[in-house]
């Protein structure tokens, strides 16, 4: 075979080779905008229609029940599921609840004598989630059970306490679950660390990247008048894929030093959306100066409504022991459409979702 045969069949075989590779690529690698769209885009609700345009939609709660949670070796979670029912012209909400439904999801993991203290509920990658603010550890919710998923540490994730994990939302291809959002302090305010200003992005696989969004909490609570060694606290944010916009629904807040004698009294009525990169940010009322002892612990957008609609939890505390929770309804401009709801119980129900 002479010296160009040879070139020519090198050539040959190498494009062959690069074409496979290519065709690999394209059909593996590269393959991956409609699973994502499943990851960011699931939900698990059901709904019910009708014949007035009106729409019913399957929601799920779950509380911390703080010391009370522990029952003799283990410890546990109540979980309640209801309906939220939305007029066709989205001026009217009612909910109620199925009392028989309810039942307890438990665990044996636990740090300092304390465990399943849940704190939110997400939808994500086709799968329930929530969030235990003692261990840092998320479960998957399912067939009545609490299953470990992943576990998330404090901070920049190089310390041992897990994360108190307060609030999740599903952005894009991840779960970005985060804390209070306030420097971590003493009980008279006393300044410790900024752990509480991390936030963890987690990807379907259950790999974990920790940021530090410092600047972004500090930038929030700006936005609404407060510097520190005032403070906000943080249970409530949401990702919009459809505003492409953030929301803050903070749970407490105040121009003055933190103390914990004092917190329990300083609720807000307050939604705060930044841009994408959160650099800008408008500042909401919701409704009228709200009850000081209630303040916002989760919330979703209203599937149908082109994220226009929030349904809202509030809680209320004494003495560091939970009172009542309540549920409400309203737009995105800060107009009530359902007041504060009473929701059975001494609970203090942390998490909501359409499931």
């Amino acid at each position: 075979m002479t010296a160009e045969n040879n070139s020519n069949m090198l050539n040959f075989l190498l494009f062959g080779f690069v074409t496979a590779i290519a065709f690999y690529s394209g059909t593996q690698f590269n393959k991956p905008s409609e699973s994502t769209e499943h990851v960011s885009h699931a939900s698990l609700y059901t709904t019910k229609k009708f014949d007035d345009g009106a729409k019913e939609y399957s929601i799920m709660l779950i509380t911390d029940l703080d010391h009370e949670s522990r029952d003799g070796k283990k410890w546990r979670s109540l979980v309640s599921r209801g309906f939220l029912k939305i007029s066709a012209d989205h001026k009217h909400a009612d909910i109620h609840f199925d009392k028989d439904s309810e039942y307890f999801v438990d665990t044996n993991i636990a740090a300092g004598g304390r465990a399943m203290e849940m704190s939110d509920l997400a939808v994500f990658n086709g799968k329930l989630y929530s969030i235990d603010d003692r261990t840092g550890l998320i479960y998957q919710i399912s067939d009545k059970k609490a299953i470990p998923w992943v576990l998330l540490n404090d901070g920049p994730g190089n310390v041992i306490k897990g994360l108190k994990g307060e609030w999740m939302t599903v952005k894009d291809t991840e779960l970005i679950v985060g804390g209070l959002g306030k420097e971590w302090t003493t009980t008279d305010g006393e300044y410790v660390n900024d752990h509480p200003m991390w936030v963890k992005h987690v990807s379907a696989a259950g790999a974990v990247h920790h940021v530090n969004w410092k600047d972004v909490f500090i930038r929030v609570r700006r936005a609404a008048g407060i510097e520190y060694p005032g403070y906000m606290i943080h249970e409530a944010v949401q990702w919009s894929p459809i505003h492409r916009k953030w929301f803050f629904l903070p749970r407490r807040m105040s121009n003055e030093k933190y103390s914990e004698a004092e917190d329990e009294n300083r609720g807000t009525n307050v939604l705060i959306i930044g841009n994408e990169g959160l650099t800008d940010f408008e500042v909401v009322r919701v409704g009228e100066e709200n009850n000081k002892a209630r303040g916002f612990s989760a919330f979703q957008f209203v599937p149908n409504t082109h994220h226009q609609l929030i349904v809202a939890l509030k809680s209320e505390e004494k003495d560091g022991k939970p009172i009542a929770s309540y549920a409400c309804v309203f737009d995105i401009h800060g107009n009530v459409i359902l007041d504060e709801y009473l929701l059975h119980g001494p609970y203090k129900y942390e998490g909501i979702a359409f499931a």
